[in-house]
């Protein structure tokens, strides 16, 4: 599942997730990070700008859905999101689509890890000992993560350590950088 639901609020007036990243809009970069992951299906949750944030999708074999209610914050784009996912779905790789340097290997990374690792329930990356995005959620938190409110995502979660809880070490420090304003992304990106 890719959030792409946001205001860009801290972008002067542009929609981050519109803006080219190596010449592709950063929303189709981590979309087409999902696609070449074993993750299966990938649904994209729209809200801000959905038309122009769904044309920027446009040929990939994502499922789009929107969150009419995006004002409200991310808690409610990630329910949606989870609503839409198939009912025989045992886990949600929940990416955010302002984070352009996560590749599928990230995911790939968290997937592999969910096989290898008995008892776990989420899986969170971490690099330089610190806890990144994006997460893998087992079907088991989908209420919980659907319990949420306002601009909280699964952190609050994390936050009190839950049984269950995975970190999966990455190589680099992709997981930790997201773009916000205008000057996380550099003019020499990729």
């Amino acid at each position: 599942m890719v959030l792409a639901a946001g205001r860009s609020r801290r972008m002067e007036g542009r929609n981050k997730l519109l803006l080219p990243v190596a010449g592709v809009p950063m929303v189709r970069r981590v979309a087409a990070a999902a696609l070449n992951s074993r993750a299966d299906p990938v649904v994209v949750v729209t809200g801000h700008d959905a038309a122009a944030v769904a044309a920027a999708l446009n040929g990939l074999p994502v499922t789009t859905v929107h969150h009419g209610g995006f004002a409200t914050g991310l808690a409610g784009s990630l329910g949606r999101g989870l609503e839409a996912l198939p009912v025989d779905v045992t886990a949600a790789l929940v990416c955010l689509g302002d984070m352009p340097w996560v590749e599928a290997r990230h995911l790939d990374r968290l997937l592999a890890a969910r096989e290898d690792t008995a008892g776990g329930s989420v899986w969170v990356p971490t690099w330089a000992g610190r806890r990144g995005n994006p997460v893998l959620w087992s079907r088991a938190w989908f209420p919980a993560l659907q319990g949420l409110e306002g601009d909280r995502g699964g952190r609050a979660i994390m936050a009190a350590d839950p049984p269950g809880l995975r970190e999966v070490p990455m190589a680099d420090d992709a997981i930790h950088r997201d773009v916000d304003a205008p000057d996380d992304l550099p003019p020499s990106f990729p």
